[in-house]
């Protein structure tokens, strides 16, 4: 040992940058062999609630232990826990292909719901520990793309292999060994900030001390608020497109794709203008959104709204990372893992409570686009918020 500084290069981040997929995987690559898993398992009592369950039970998982993973980070190492991560991800996230009782397969996606939790958590911590100030927030920023790419990649995949059957999907889940095998070369364990080959032993810390209770609750809060209009678009276009009248379902996955391309080009559009501030940018996405939301609900044709889900896209695609790199900028090393899970927590629950949302106003106010004018006034309230910080932030 020579005290040497480890320096964190291109392929360090790529490799902290592919495990995002893990966990858009887990939903999206299933999705095309819904109807295939329902006709499969159509003798099991309750199994119009039991398969859905298939895919969204490892999100449920999600929402509820990112804490518990930053806990376990923050005490026993970041980079050993992510390496055992995966194992038990490919492990159980292949299970299914050789598992016939819908109860044992059920058991086998919570396993992939901790897993999940684990490499998401532990992934965005170290890339918080590695990099700092610009570079940081680049790669950060990076998660939104590869998860959103990811999801058009992997709904295609899912597709083409439930050609042969809704069991073959599952075999793609043995990818996140490629992921241990990257990790293992191009990551080192995080020791502090600093990050000297010396100090490489887990922190052993549980400490609540300097922990930013007060900053974190704000940010997820608003993290809360933000993912539920994030993922609506993802969720609820391909309905807004068959009540304007498309039937093709190829058609309206199609467009579907090219509507949320928007969201890459957000966390594009973020990196440019991170510098003018968390406010500024807060009110700009908010913007966005708001216009988005109103065109998709008032517009009444296929062009107008897309356009509307395309511009609410560039939103989501600006508001994630900015929240997610204003949570780690006041994270210090010791309690990172923790507050980091807390904000992925706040994320998953705003993305189980986004459908809910959706349907809740649009039986109460008419149907679905008076719920997209629903949300467009919400996120409007949020772009009046972000204002009013920005004027109190300004007399201070």
């Amino acid at each position: 040992m020579d005290g040497r500084i480890n320096e964190p290069g291109v392929m360090t981040g790529i490799a902290l940058l592919l495990p995002i997929t893990l966990t858009t995987m887990a939903i999206v690559l299933l999705a095309p062999v819904l109807p295939q898993l329902m006709a499969e398992f159509a003798h099991v009592p309750g199994q119009e609630y039991l398969v859905p369950m298939v895919l969204t039970l490892p999100s449920l998982c999600v929402a509820v232990l990112c804490p518990f993973a930053g806990m376990l980070g923050d005490y026993f190492g970041r980079r050993r826990l992510l390496l055992s991560s995966f194992v038990i991800y490919a492990v159980v996230g292949v299970a299914p292909f050789f598992l016939k009782d819908l109860t044992h397969i059920l058991i086998s996606r919570v396993g992939v719901g901790i897993a999940e939790a684990l490499i998401y958590v532990l992934s965005t911590t170290m890339i918080g520990d590695y990099y700092k100030g610009a570079q940081r927030d680049r790669w950060l920023a990076g998660q939104t793309a590869f998860a959103s790419v990811s999801a058009l990649l992997f709904f295609n995949v899912g597709g083409m292999l439930g050609e042969a059957g809704w069991r073959t999907p599952f075999i793609v889940y043995a990818s996140a060994l490629v992921m241990f095998a990257l990790v293992v070369k191009y990551t080192w364990e995080p020791s502090g900030d600093g990050m000297s080959e010396q100090t490489q032993a887990a922190p052993h810390n549980l400490s609540w001390a300097g922990f930013p209770w007060g900053k974190l609750a704000v940010i997820v809060g608003i993290t809360i608020y933000g993912s539920i209009f994030f993922y609506t678009v993802q969720i609820q276009a391909s309905a807004g497109l068959a009540e304007l009248g498309l039937s093709s379902a190829a058609r309206i996955g199609f467009l579907t794709s090219v509507a949320s391309l928007g969201v890459p080009l957000g966390t594009f559009v973020y990196s440019r203008a991170a510098r003018i501030g968390v406010g500024r940018l807060l009110l700009i996405e908010f913007g966005l959104l708001a216009i988005g939301f109103m065109l998709m609900g008032r517009t009444g044709s296929v062009a107008g709204f897309l356009a509307g889900c395309f511009v609410n896209q560039l939103g989501a695609g600006m508001l994630l990372p900015t929240l997610l790199v204003w949570s780690m900028s006041i994270l210090p090393f010791e309690v990172r893992g923790r507050g980091t899970g807390f904000w992925q927590s706040a994320f998953a629950l705003g993305q189980w409570l986004s459908p809910l949302v959706v349907t809740f106003f649009s039986l109460r106010l008419g149907g679905l686009m008076k719920g997209f004018e629903m949300l467009s006034w919400m996120a409007a309230a949020g772009f009046v918020a972000a204002l009013m910080v920005q004027r109190v932030a300004a007399r201070g």
